[in-house]
């Protein structure tokens, strides 16, 4: 069965994926005579000129540059070295120890429970040790301490650190040895150890933050604990539990020892 098909209908099925195959035997199309009369004048007319040659494409590729070699230098002159990028994090900044300030110089001895200790020394970077229970982080740190009931004791203090201003006269210094004489001299129950850079001045230590609140330090023959400092707890909400865990923790640490005593 043969199937007569326009061009338009053999689109169609082209574009549906339907193929369409030609008779093997397709008639031969009739001659017009207008293109029988062409036919003849062409003829008559002689063969049609020659094409004119196109010119060949240049081929040629151009000579691959050749490698330019490093002259050594001459002798008796050293090669400008690049310096080697440094390893690890920053260096700790420098700081300034202020002197133990009491945090709850108003509390009466004869109500501190027996549970919390001879005493507690925070250390912390401040942005106001002159009063470092103002503004936010100061604030904050003031409810971290009272929910531990620290409030009732008046032998707690903040050993407040500090990065030099520009124009002050105060020099910074070492802050281990320095701090390791502060806490001989107050011997307190515990020292709590606030922030990455509090931790990395008191314990001399480079460690990360996490690792260095996974352990039970010691200074100057006291326990320490290493945890968030307020600063960082107010741009990080999320580790105020984490936080809470580390106090608890040293408040247990603490109640054992008043235990045993």
């Amino acid at each position: 069965m043969s199937l007569h098909l326009d061009a338009r209908q053999r689109a169609m099925l082209q574009e549906m994926g339907v193929t369409v195959w030609a008779s093997a035997e397709a008639p031969v199309p009739a001659v017009s005579p207008v293109a029988d009369k062409v036919r003849g004048q062409r003829a008559a007319a002689g063969p049609a000129a020659p094409p004119a040659p196109v010119a060949a494409a240049d081929t040629r590729t151009e000579p691959a540059p050749r490698p330019v070699r490093e002259r050594a230098a001459p002798p008796g002159t050293a090669a400008a070295a690049v310096p080697p990028a440094p390893q690890g994090g920053s260096a700790a900044p420098a700081l300034i120890l202020h002197a133990a300030k009491a945090l709850y110089p108003m509390a009466d001895p004869a109500q501190t429970p027996a549970e919390l200790g001879a005493g507690w020394l925070v250390v912390a970077e401040s942005l106001s040790p002159t009063e470092p229970l103002a503004g936010e982080a100061g604030r904050l740190l003031d409810n971290m301490l009272r929910a531990m009931r620290l409030h009732r004791h008046p032998r707690v203090y903040l050993a407040a650190l500090e990065r030099p201003q520009p124009g002050s006269t105060a020099q910074a210094i070492e802050i281990a040895p320095a701090l390791n004489d502060m806490v001989t001299t107050l011997r307190p129950a515990m020292v709590l150890v606030l922030g990455h850079v509090a931790a990395r001045a008191a314990l001399a230590r480079t460690e990360p933050l996490g690792r260095l609140r996974a352990e039970l330090h010691q200074l100057a023959g006291c326990p320490a604990i290493v945890t968030y400092d307020p600063a960082f707890l107010l741009r990080a909400q999320g580790n105020k539990a984490a936080a809470w865990a580390d106090l608890c923790r040293a408040l247990a640490l603490v109640h054992a020892a008043a235990a045993r005593a």
